[in-house]
């Protein structure tokens, strides 16, 4: 089911608002109820001294498009964090534009748990993980 595109709106205004995704110049492309895919370009000041993009901007890619996914799911006064974060890589980046997606595994009342993939922009797999969000401020359910 899509969101409202006014959410959409928010959520993209979000992303440009945000100091570590300006930094990083994560942008976000896709979004859709239990879904994100974001883009990070490659840039020297991304390289680790091995001259591939460090681990932790790949994974911060990832979790960037984990959170937005998760944040399609939670109702208003809610908020999600992350309560663990497993990633594995399997090819280094020394160029090109890199795309990180997020789908929903299961979405329960206290934790939504995440699949998450980068990829090459040719497609070709960079790392995988996944995710489990805790939703913190649910709503409460009136008495009686």
């Amino acid at each position: 089911m899509p969101i409202k595109e006014s959410y959409e709106k928010a959520l993209r205004r979000a992303v440009e608002a945000s100091p570590i995704y300006q930094l990083l110049q994560i942008s976000l492309e896709q979004i859709d109820t239990g879904f994100s895919r974001f883009r990070m370009p490659f840039r020297k000041e991304l390289t680790q001294a091995h001259e591939v993009v460090h681990g932790g901007a790949i994974a911060t890619l990832a979790d960037t498009a984990v959170a937005f996914a998760c944040m399609t799911l939670i109702q208003p006064g809610q908020r999600a964090t992350t309560a663990e974060f497993k990633i594995n890589f399997f090819s280094a980046v020394n160029s090109g534009e890199m795309f990180g997606e997020a789908r929903v595994v299961y979405s329960g009342k206290r934790l939504i748990v995440m699949d998450m993939q980068v990829k090459t922009g040719e497609g070709s797999l960079i790392a995988k993980g996944m995710a489990t969000y805790a939703i913190i401020g649910a709503p409460k359910t009136k008495a009686g």
